[in-house]
C-alpha cells in the first residue's frame, strides 16, 4: 500500500513538472526574466511560511554556521536559477520540445558526470548507453544545424544541480534546501524586479487580480511537485522513480507538440528516437543491477540462516 501510494506522489510530482509549458504560457504578457524573480520570491515566501507553521528555525542556525554547507546551498542555488531561466526563456520562446530534449538527455549527461566528476566505474551497458546518447547528440547537431544549445544547457544545468544535492547529502530537508537556495537567490530576484520596473517592464500589476495571482502561484507551483517527489523518494525504490521521472519530458514534448503548437519534422523524431533507445538501455540494466542486488542479499541472508 505504501509503494502504491509512493508511486502516485511521483507520478504525481513528474506530471507537475511535465506542465509546467503550460503553466508559463499563463504569465504572457511577463518575460522570463520577471517569471523568474517571482518564482524565487513567492516560492521563498510559500516555504518560510510553511516551516514557520512547523516551528522549524534551528536549523537555520547551524546551516549559517556551516561556510561549507553555506558555500554548497549557494551553489546550488545559482545552478537552479539558471536551470530555470534557461527553462523559462524556452518556453516564452516556443522552444518547449528542444526543453523537453534537455530532461530526456539528463539521465545519461549524469551518469556521464559522474564518471568525469565522482569517477565512478561504469557497467557495459551503462557505457553503451553513453555511447548512443553521444551518437544522438551529435545527430541532434547536424539536425538542428547547430549544437542543441537550449537541451544541452538544461540537461548539465539540473545534472550539476543533482551533484551538489548529492554532495550536500541529508544535511537538509527538501523544504529547508528550497528555502536556503531561494534565500540566497532573493537579493538577485529583487535586484531584477528594481531593474525591470526601471525599464517598465514589469507586468504584475496587468489584469489584476488574474495575472498577479498566477504570479504569485509560482511559489506553491515550485514546491508542491517538490514534496510530492520527496514523500515519493521514501517509499519507493529508486529504479521506480528513475521510470517515473521519463513522465516529465514526454508531457512537456506533448505540450509543445499538441497543444501549443510547435512543429517536429521527422528527421527531428529520430534523433529523439536515439536518446530514447538510450534511456532503454540505461533504465534495463538499472532494473537488471537492483534485481541482482537483491538476489545476492537474499542468497547471503539464507546464507546466515
Amino acid at each position: 500500500m505504501d509503494v502504491r501510494r509512493g508511486t502516485a506522489y511521483g507520478a504525481g510530482a513528474y506530471a507537475m513538472w511535465g506542465a509546467f509549458p503550460l503553466y508559463f504560457h499563463l504569465l504572457a504578457p511577463s518575460g522570463a526574466w520577471e517569471i523568474l524573480a517571482h518564482r524565487i520570491l513567492w516560492t521563498l515566501l510559500f516555504c518560510g511560511a510553511v516551516l514557520a507553521l512547523r516551528r522549524e528555525f534551528a536549523w537555520g542556525r547551524s546551516m549559517l554556521a556551516n561556510p561549507r554547507l553555506v558555500g554548497g546551498v549557494t551553489l546550488a542555488g545559482l545552478l537552479i536559477a539558471i536551470n530555470w531561466i534557461i527553462y523559462v526563456t524556452a518556453v516564452v520562446a516556443h522552444h518547449v520540445t528542444e526543453a523537453s530534449l534537455g530532461y530526456f538527455l539528463n539521465p545519461i549527461v549524469t551518469v556521464a558526470i559522474g564518471v568525469v566528476v565522482l569517477r565512478e566505474k561504469l557497467r557495459s551497458l551503462q557505457w553503451l548507453a553513453v555511447a548512443i546518447g553521444l551518437a544522438a547528440g551529435v545527430y541532434l547537431t547536424v539536425d538542428f544545424g547547430r549544437p542543441p544549445w537550449i537541451s544541452l544547457s538544461l540537461a548539465f544545468s539540473f545534472a550539476l544541480y543533482g551533484l551538489m544535492k548529492k554532495r550536500l547529502g541529508t544535511s537538509l530537508g527538501a523544504f529547508q534546501s528550497l528555502t536556503s537556495e531561494t534565500a540566497v537567490l532573493a537579493p538577485i530576484a529583487v535586484a531584477l524586479l528594481v531593474w525591470l520596473g526601471t525599464r517598465g517592464e514589469t507586468t504584475f500589476t496587468v489584469d489584476s487580480p488574474s495575472h498577479p495571482l498566477l504570479l504569485a502561484s509560482a511559489g506553491v507551483v515550485t514546491a508542491a511537485p517538490l514534496l510530492l517527489f520527496a514523500a515519493a523518494a521514501r517509499r519507493v525504490p529508486l529504479v521506480t522513480i528513475g521510470l517515473l521521472q521519463f513522465i516529465t519530458p514526454v508531457l512537456q514534448l506533448m505540450c509543445g507538440v499538441l497543444l501549443l503548437g510547435e512543429t517536429m519534422r521527422p528527421s527531428r523524431w529520430i534523433g529523439f528516437a536515439i536518446v530514447w533507445i538510450a534511456l532503454l538501455v540505461l533504465t534495463f540494466d538499472s532494473i537488471r543491477s537492483v534485481r541482482t542486488r537483491r538476489k545476492m542479499a537474499d542468497s547471503a541472508e539464507s546464507a546466515a540462516l
